[in-house]
């Protein structure tokens, strides 16, 4: 299997144009030393508390009929310090330079992929190859992403598969030619996968033994509506709490009127800001 070479780290300062080269041509880069230690071991306990409040919120049966793989949705809900992935500097230069200093949090899933058979891990949609992002807008991107590995990736723990140059295509790539040329993002934990939403993916197949964690943020053109409505589903004063660039991250500065007297209000306090891109 190849090996996946466009890799940098986030210590030195050319970074960021060769990922941004890497993302045009190829489609993905990969970041290391993104997500400090602390951070790191927070998030990995934060996601288990979450998992299982999700569980006794949700039931096993309606997770089960999702037919997903330990995703988890909405985790600020239940812990807001994951907030603190979405105020990560080489996070934040991604989506300004790529997407728009304006963007908006589309998703931030995160992901305990389980130890498991490949027979077990092939009946569900992550193990599959997709776009996070479907739509062909002819070249121009309207999508990021930027996966943050909590473990390290590895071949044995399901380390995610690219494929690269299948980005940004009218035409799905065949499905054989995907299967032949995907390669696993092996990076050590703190890591940052970044791609394009439209190229294709797939996760692997977890046979190590134990859980592999990740948490997948993705941003979109603040026109773009998102898969939560992050504003609703967190609360008012809960996005209230968080530094004004999360706010707008999180949509405070997107959201629809539903009154006369939200649409009449001043520049200052209306729901939806001019300059959104």
């Amino acid at each position: 299997m190849d090996t996946l070479t466009s890799r940098f780290s986030a210590r030195r300062p050319e970074w960021i144009g060769e990922t941004l080269r890497s993302l045009r041509h190829d489609g993905y880069a990969i970041v290391e030393d993104v997500v400090p230690a602390p951070l790191l071991a927070r998030t990995r306990d934060a996601m288990y508390t979450v998992q299982e409040r999700i569980l006794a919120d949700i039931g096993q049966q309606r997770l089960d009929r999702a037919g997903e793989l330990g995703v988890l949705r909405i985790m600020p809900r239940y812990d807001e310090c994951l907030l603190a992935l979405l105020e990560l500097e080489p996070v934040l230069a991604i989506v300004d330079r790529v997407v728009s200093p304006t963007a908006i949090l589309h998703l931030q899933n995160g992901l305990i992929l389980p130890s498991t058979t490949e027979l077990h891990a092939r009946k569900h949609f992550q193990t599959s190859f997709h776009q996070d992002f479907r739509r062909h807008l002819n070249g121009y991107v309207a999508s990021v992403n930027t996966f943050l590995a909590i473990d390290d990736f590895t071949i044995d723990n399901g380390a995610t598969l690219l494929v690269p140059g299948s980005h940004q295509r009218a035409q799905p790539p065949d499905r054989e030619a995907m299967e032949a040329t995907a390669a696993p993002a092996l990076c050590p934990a703190g890591s940052m996968i970044v791609f394009d939403s439209t190229l294709w993916h797939a996760a692997g197949i977890n046979v190590s033994g134990a859980d592999r964690l990740a948490v997948n943020q993705q941003f979109t053109r603040s026109f773009v509506k998102p898969q939560i409505d992050y504003v609703r589903a967190l609360g008012d004063e809960a996005v209230l709490r968080q530094r004004p660039r999360t706010q707008q991250l999180l949509g405070w500065y997107t959201r629809v009127v539903t009154s006369l007297d939200e649409y009449y209000r001043p520049a200052g306090e209306r729901l939806y800001r001019g300059g959104q891109g």
